[in-house]
């Protein structure tokens, strides 16, 4: 071993612990960085010769060890476009290179981030604090889908959201085996009915047979003058706002009302029936249509539909003068059914429509499957796009660059779709540096580097005695 070598060994540690040094400074100053990944450090001995008999010193270099895959503490926020990742994979974001007429030049190469304090500019872009701006997958508002799978900036207008008509109810519904009309008299026998003759019969008060939902006109409806007859023999089932082509709302009222009541056993193979009907015109009078038959008739037996009915169309529905166009009432299977109530009324177990009023943008934020929601005056939530995550097999191989945000190499890999169910709203993710570990590292950073010094010294030294021998 030689003194020189001895020397050039301790400078070699000298500056590998000052790489150690910059490490943990840059990592200490981003503390509090928004999804900051420390750098430690890696330290590689470099041996020059060796063997059972003979080691001769050799050196030390200090290469960065990336935290890329290490998750930071995810912090609550109030913001409702701020958003963090809950395990592996990276924002896809664009970087900003220039500004044409007030809008700004992207770098066509995508660059990857953890940092998710996101903000939506007055161009409607999200961008978060270090100035990438978010990429993601626009939805398809008829079908709620992805439209595409390439990402792309998402931006977000603040345009009306344009009216949609009415074209679908569905309403699942069930029907008292008993029903407790106002008219209902336990000692008359079918006094649940909403008639029990034709018309002019004792059964059946009204001038034309509501029950009659085929044949010629003045069948299947309520005159407005016997409307107090009707409300008396029939139950409510619930009430819905439809809309027109233009957004105007339309309020349909819903009865249900008991037609007919033979028992399976009857030999007629017929069960107990109901129909529906609905509110055409609040300010009809005299012999006025007031209410409406829908045409189809519910047959029940032991509580199910036989046949079970799935769905129906209201043809050219209108309501008051305002016509909302064919109206598909959709039950799904088995969801109209009749079974034992104890108040003898109906129970509405589901009734939602498709269509909608214009409404303007009011608010923005995430939801639990990771989309860009959109909030809308008229009461309405739409997805709006779906942000892109994507992952690396080799995650800590990706190049650190300005702005907490990484690019792309040849160790990294390519980046691999994610799963967007892994983002947290209203979220940030915090730095993953720990400080009271830094300061550790600190200390034994400063003792190796002090240590290395003193190796030069000593060395100094001992050169110096051994030329001082021959004095």
């Amino acid at each position: 071993m030689s003194f020189f070598g001895a020397m050039t060994t301790a400078v070699n540690s000298i500056r590998a612990q000052a790489s150690a040094l910059g490490h943990i400074s840059d990592n200490i100053a981003n503390s509090q960085t928004t999804g900051f990944k420390r750098t430690d450090t890696s330290f590689y001995d470099v041996v020059t010769v060796s063997s059972g008999k003979n080691h001769l010193p050799g050196s030390v270099t200090a290469r960065p060890a990336f935290t890329n895959s290490v998750q930071g503490v995810i912090n609550a926020s109030d913001v409702k476009t701020h958003m963090a990742i809950n395990g592996e994979g990276f924002f896809s974001v664009s970087e900003r290179i220039a500004t044409s007429d007030g809008d700004p030049v992207f770098l066509n190469v995508d660059r990857y981030t953890r940092r998710g304090d996101f903000a939506v500019d007055k161009n409607g872009y999200l961008v978060n604090g270090a100035g990438y701006y978010l990429q993601g997958y626009p939805i398809d508002m008829d079908s709620g889908n992805p439209s595409g799978n390439t990402a792309e900036i998402i931006q977000i207008n603040n345009q009306f959201l344009p009216a949609r008509a009415s074209t679908q109810i569905d309403y699942e519904v069930n029907l008292p085996s008993d029903p407790k009309t106002v008219a209902f008299d336990s000692t008359v026998a079918n006094s649940e009915l909403l008639t029990a003759g034709a018309p002019g019969d004792p059964g059946n008060p009204f001038s034309n047979d509501p029950t009659t939902i085929t044949g010629g006109a003045g069948n299947g409806f309520v005159q407005a003058n016997e409307e107090n007859l009707f409300l008396d023999r029939s139950l409510s089932g619930g009430a819905i706002t439809l809309y027109d082509a233009t957004g105007n709302p339309v309020n349909v009222q819903m009865r249900w009302a008991k037609v007919d009541n033979q028992d399976d056993g009857a030999g007629t193979g017929q069960g107990d029936t109901w129909n529906l009907f609905y509110k055409i015109d609040d300010n009809a009078a005299g012999t006025d249509p007031k209410w409406v038959n829908t045409g189809q008739d519910y047959i029940f037996q032991n509580g199910q539909g036989n046949p079970d009915v799935n769905s129906q169309t209201l043809t050219g529905l209108t309501v008051n003068g305002v016509t909302v166009g064919d109206v598909t009432l959709n039950h799904g299977s088995g969801n109209v059914t009749q079974f034992a109530d104890p108040n003898g009324k109906v129970s509405v177990n589901d009734i939602e429509q498709d269509g909608f009023a214009a409404g303007r943008l009011s608010e923005v934020s995430l939801s639990d499957n990771g989309r860009i929601v959109g909030s809308f005056t008229n009461g309405r939530t739409i997805d709006l796009a779906e942000i892109a995550v994507v992952r690396f097999n080799s995650p800590d191989s990706l190049k650190k660059i300005d702005g907490t945000a990484f690019a792309q190499t040849q160790e990294s890999g390519e980046p691999i779709t994610g799963d967007p169910g892994n983002i947290v709203g209203e979220a940030t993710e915090s730095s993953n540096v720990d400080i009271a570990d830094e300061f550790s590292k600190l200390i034994i950073t400063q003792q190796a580097y002090t240590a290395g010094t003193r190796i030069v010294t000593t060395s100094d030294e001992m050169i110096r005695e051994t030329i001082n021998m021959k004095r």
